[in-house]
């Protein structure tokens, strides 16, 4: 066998099985550059998944990199016992663009809502329930999937977490209804992603701030997959001018490099003393330093007055195909750089598989719906070659009567 058999046939032999990797499908990824990797014998794709919504920047682009190298050389890790230059900076720029608060960092985006959801309980003491949205995803651990509203992920890790009450997405009578005295918070996703790409309703972000305000509630915006400008502003809430009392993110942050952070605001920061949380490796110095560099990117090279013009013209590409391909697709839908194409047809898998043999990859999510995480850096060449490619392959399955 050659190194790339050897590879796949350990990673069969010793990966635990919770990807469904398959050797005639999934990639051997090997290099990744600006909005494109390359396998293992050489063929070059365009990434429209991004390691899921994490490599917005573009793969290892080079300010990113120099700042690992550089901080890689000098410290790699220390215990949080002690102060760190990178991950106080960082929460300096956290906080400074967004809640002027304070800042507990952790791994990945389950960790920082599990921090999320015992910040809420431990502050309000009392009162301990947390609404979350049907279709939500708040992430795998045991209180995370408990608050992630959709049955599949529960199935089998009975008993799960108590305290959660799901409410309709877009909804605000929904929720209105599940407010009690021992609610807490409320939890949701300003773009839900995992749950198909559905944008919250302005008025329905604005109903549910209205709501916590009057109730003494907390209100928790989860922006893992959609913060870090990938609807166009540095965070969703700034596009709804509706702010959080807590927020979370975590994929894009640290540029490719494991690191969540939950901001909250500054009277919130009592609900946690110390011992009573913790992450050895969160903001761990190598991460923090990366994430200030994807700061530096998104925040001086202007790529965030760029998302929503380059989400329009895939839409309006998108759209395009609908009318010259009628039946074809149901609904193009997202905001910004994170987006839908539910078709009409259950062909999604089937599209994926033929957009990666054309060298373009997408996430084929269920059997209806295409997700789009372009780089942000993605340019108007690459986004024109990607609909080319894809209104071919709709066209043919059409054809084929897939």
């Amino acid at each position: 066998m050659g190194n790339k058999d050897h590879i796949k046939a350990d990673d069969a032999r010793y990966v635990l099985n919770t990807y469904g990797r398959q050797p005639d499908i999934n990639l051997f990824i090997t290099k990744g550059a600006g909005s494109n990797v390359w396998d293992d014998e050489g063929k070059e794709y365009l990434d429209l998944v991004t390691g899921l919504a994490v490599n917005s920047v573009g793969h290892c682009h080079p300010r990113v990199v120099k700042a690992i190298q550089e901080q890689a050389e000098t410290l790699l890790h220390t215990s949080n016992l002690y102060y760190s230059a990178p991950q106080a900076e960082l929460a300096r720029v956290l906080a400074e663009n967004s809640l002027q608060g304070k800042v507990f960092f952790a791994n990945s985006g389950a960790e920082v809502n599990e921090a999320a959801i015992k910040l809420a309980r431990k502050y309000s003491k009392d009162p301990y329930r947390i609404i979350t949205a049907w279709r939500s995803f708040h992430g795998r651990t045991l209180a995370t999937i408990t608050a992630t509203a959709q049955p599949r992920f529960h199935k089998g890790f009975d008993p799960l977490v108590e305290g959660f009450d799901y409410a309709t997405f877009n909804d605000l009578n929904s929720f209105e209804q599940l407010v009690t005295e021992q609610t807490c918070a409320i939890m949701v996703e300003p773009v839900q992603g995992e749950g198909g790409v559905y944008p919250a309703d302005p008025d329905f972000l604005r109903g549910l701030r209205r709501l916590c305000d009057e109730k003494g509630l907390l209100l928790i915006f989860d922006e893992i997959q959609c913060g870090m400008g990938r609807t166009g502003s540095l965070w969703a809430y700034q596009d709804y001018q509706v702010e959080p009392d807590i927020l979370t993110c975590a994929k894009a942050l640290g540029g490719g490099l494991p690191l969540g952070a939950m901001v909250c605001r500054e009277e919130l920061s009592s609900g946690l003393g110390p011992g009573e949380h913790a992450s050895t490796f969160g903001g761990n110095p190598v991460s923090c330093r990366a994430a200030l560099a994807v700061f530096e990117v998104l925040l001086e090279e202007g790529l965030l007055e760029q998302v929503n013009e380059k989400g329009t013209l895939i839409r309006e590409q998108l759209e395009q195909i609908c009318r010259q391909l009628p039946g074809a697709i149901k609904e193009v839908r997202g905001k910004g750089l994170l987006l839908a194409i539910e078709l009409q047809e259950p062909v999604a898998k089937q599209l994926q598989r033929e957009l990666q043999q054309k060298g373009f990859l997408v996430n084929s999510m269920g059997d209806q719906v295409i997700r789009l995480l372009p780089p942000l850096i993605i340019n108007q060449e690459e986004i024109y070659s990607f609909v080319k490619a894809f209104k071919e392959v709709l066209k043919e399955n059409l054809e084929a009567g897939r």
